[in-house]
């Protein structure tokens, strides 16, 4: 059996593409959760809560289509957290999540970062499966910011 190689391509933040990563985001929240006041800011304001302090965001294109996002937001100098993936329901299978948690960690790493974490709930198993095979472990839950988080991982880079 022949695997196809699917392309997918990355591209940076721009004004245009903000609708994308409030949709992508909340659908996978509303699936699963409820959306909470910060998630509301955070994905209707991305550049006042994310960029303007340090922080990236991330989409990963295929076929013409943006099909998932990513945010690192940064904590400290030499720390960021890896927040917001999501990759569209039709789109899932294709390895855009890998492809966004491979890319933000390299993308980390060049803004100096020293430790990547993250936050998750447990119920999101494939999640936390790709996470612990980039090399994430788990780490105590310091009470975070978000109510569905159980779940804290760090990757010292």
């Amino acid at each position: 059996m022949k695997t196809e190689t699917v392309k997918l391509s990355l591209r940076n933040y721009s004004p245009e593409l903000a609708p994308y990563f409030e949709k992508l985001n909340k659908a996978w929240i509303e699936k699963y959760f409820t959306v909470e006041p910060l998630d509301e800011y955070v994905l209707t304001n991305p550049e006042e809560a994310i960029l303007k302090g340090g922080g990236k965001i991330l989409f990963a294109e295929y076929e013409g289509k943006i099909i998932g996002t990513v945010a690192l937001i940064k904590e400290e100098d030499d720390v960021y957290e890896l927040a917001k993936m999501g990759v569209d329901e039709n789109h899932q299978g294709l390895g855009a999540g890998k492809f966004l948690c491979k890319s933000a960690i390299e993308l980390a790493r060049d803004l100096g970062a020293k430790k990547l974490i993250l936050y998750t709930q447990s119920s999101l198993l494939p999640a936390i499966s790709l996470y612990r095979k980039l090399g994430f472990l788990e780490v105590p839950l310091t009470k975070g910011l978000y109510k569905r988080a159980d779940l804290k991982m760090e990757l010292v880079l």
